[in-house]
Parts: C-alpha cells; sequence; structure tokens
C-alpha cells in the first residue's frame, strides 16, 4: 500500500484500541492521539496500549490544541483519520455539557480543518445512536429525522456529523459517519453497563437497575464494529452516515439475566428511577450498512457476554478491576 498510515485518535480507549490492532494486522502504520482523560483510570488505557502491541506510535496530545492537531496530521501526512476520540457517556454530559461540547465539537474541528489543509484523502467520524434521541420509529433508520437529542451528549453527535457534512461540501473530502450502537467487548470502558454490571454481580454486591428493566439497548460486539470500520475505511469516497448495530435489542432485563448466566452468579437488584437523557430503546436498521459496505454482524448477545466474562476473569488483576 503507497501510503500506509492511519491516524487514530481515542487510541488508547475501547474502540480505538481494537481498530488500532485491527489496523495494525492488516499492515498499517498506526499513528495514535490520545490525551488519556480523568475519565476512567489512566492505567486501564495504558494497558490497552500494551495489548495493542507493536506497531502504534501514541501521541499523547488533546484534541482541542489545534497546534497539536496540525503538527501531528502535517508530520504524518496519514492516508486516512479514524476519529474516534470524544467526552463519552449521556449522564456525565449532562453535568459537563460545555466541555462534551468542547471536545467533541470543537475538538472534530481542529481535526476536519488539518486534514483539509494537508489534503487527507478519508476521514471516518464515529458518531452514536443516541442521535436518534427518543424515537417512536424503530428500527432506527439514517434516513429518519434526527433534530431532537434528548442529552449534551447525543446533541454533540449529531453536531459533529454535521459540521462533517459541511467540510464535504465546502472541500470534497470523502466522510463517513458511523453510528455505534452499544459497543460491548473486552476493554469495554468499566462505567459501562455490562462491565460494571459483571463486576458487581461476581462480587456479590447490589447493581444499580435504572427504571423497570424495559429499556433495549442493541447491543454490538467489537469485533462486528470493528469489521464494520474496516469496511468504511475501504469504502470511504463521500459524505455518508451509517448504523453499525447488532440488530437486535436486548431489554435491560433480559441483559441482566444473560450476564448471570455467563458468570454463573444470581445479580442483586437495586431499582431506581429512570435517569434524565437515556432513550428508551435503540435499534438500528442495517439495510444500508449491509447493501454498501458489506456490513453483517456475527457475535449474538450470548456469545458476546461469554467472551467478555473470560476476558474479565483473565485480566481482573491486570486492569486493576476493583469494584
Amino acid at each position: 500500500m503507497p501510503n500506509s498510515t492511519i491516524i487514530v485518535t481515542g487510541a488508547a480507549g475501547f474502540i480505538g484500541s481494537h481498530t488500532s490492532e485491527a489496523l495494525i494486522q492488516r499492515g498499517y502504520r498506526v499513528i495514535g492521539i490520545d490525551n488519556f482523560c480523568d475519565y476512567y483510570d489512566r492505567a486501564w488505557k495504558e494497558q490497552n496500549i500494551r495489548a495493542i502491541g507493536d506497531g502504534i506510535d501514541l501521541e499523547e496530545i488533546d484534541i482541542t490544541d489545534g497546534a497539536a492537531v496540525e503538527r501531528v496530521i502535517s508530520r504524518a501526512k496519514p492516508a486516512a483519520i479514524i476519529h474516534l476520540a470524544a467526552m463519552a457517556g449521556v449522564r456525565p454530559s449532562i453535568a459537563r455539557p460545555a466541555h462534551y461540547a468542547r471536545v467533541n465539537v470543537e475538538g472534530t474541528v481542529h481535526l476536519l480543518q488539518s486534514a483539509v489543509t494537508h489534503k487527507v484523502p478519508k476521514f471516518l467520524f464515529a458518531s452514536s445512536s443516541s442521535v436518534y434521541g427518543n424515537a417512536s420509529k424503530v428500527p432506527f433508520s439514517e434516513e429518519d429525522p434526527v433534530d431532537q437529542p434528548i442529552s449534551p451528549y447525543a446533541a454533540t453527535k449529531r453536531a459533529g456529523e454535521l459540521i462533517c457534512h459541511t467540510f464535504w461540501h465546502l472541500y470534497k473530502m470523502p466522510i463517513f459517519c458511523l453510528r455505534f450502537f452499544t459497543v460491548y467487548g473486552p476493554r469495554q470502558r468499566p462505567d459501562l453497563a455490562i462491565h460494571k454490571f459483571t463486576r458487581l454481580i461476581d462480587a456479590g454486591k447490589p447493581i444499580p437497575v435504572f427504571g423497570d428493566g424495559s429499556m433495549s439497548r442493541d447491543y454490538t460486539y467489537v469485533s462486528d464494529t470493528v469489521a464494520g470500520i474496516m469496511s468504511a475505511l475501504d469504502r470511504c469516497d463521500r459524505y455518508r452516515i451509517y448504523n453499525l448495530g447488532g440488530s437486535n435489542p436486548v431489554t435491560l432485563t433480559q441483559l441482566i439475566q444473560e450476564i448471570e448466566t455467563a458468570l454463573g452468579k444470581q445479580a442483586i437488584i437495586d431499582r431506581k428511577p429512570t435517569q434524565a437523557g437515556d432513550v428508551e430503546r435503540t435499534y438500528a436498521d442495517l439495510t444500508r450498512s449491509k447493501a454498501e459496505l458489506g456490513y453483517d454482524p456475527q457475535v449474538e448477545i450470548t456469545e458476546g457476554l461469554r467472551r467478555f466474562v473470560a476476558w474479565y476473569r483473565e485480566n481482573r488483576e491486570r486492569y486493576r478491576l476493583e469494584v
């Protein structure tokens, strides 16, 4: 491959580390960008980088630092940028909306502007199923209106899609926006439900369950998400939005039962009120992504949770998985 360098932002994170690993396996040179923010323990991200192994050059910078972003991109002159870095989480975004806007919107603009300046051929932007809000129509299609986000996080992700479209319109830089649907698997962030529930159930402690358990999510195993990213990288030739989900929603009650089965332990439920900003359900329509990306998720929730629990048990000590 003539230009084999890819920049991955958020490379030390959950999806970023898996994506970097897949790129290296395909022969790419990866330049990772990560600021190791304090959203969760830095040691976790350092362990993720070690798990990637050789083949990644890591730049510890913040994407809101436009000058630093410019330096990295101008030096690397990458074949593509895969932009996964973001402040994540619906509930924390309600407490810190300005910070989320700065990182997720301003940071994205810095990357886009520098990518245009240095004629980067392709740009992939990690969006989110949260942009659909509490849409009544299911499954969620990329053609559906997404003008009613119900959290600052969701609003910043929709804003990112829109600014990406602006850069495509002005400069014709090909950009694919990928709407991820609740990604899980090895190295998953410790604050996310599957990881948190697994640790608490394993320790015999109560798990916080918000609402009556009927809320549902379209869970996507990380290897399926990464396969979608790789396919998008190969095909990125215009502005386009794609859902990357499992297209098989699971209720919170069902999820807990599946984790109990995978662990061989019973959960202690601590019932709590529904939280502001949480959508009632997510459900990906994969018609477009299957037809245009060849995207075809392979790992069902039962098998995915079995793999996650196996990883959790093997890595409890290495990742300092305290409850």
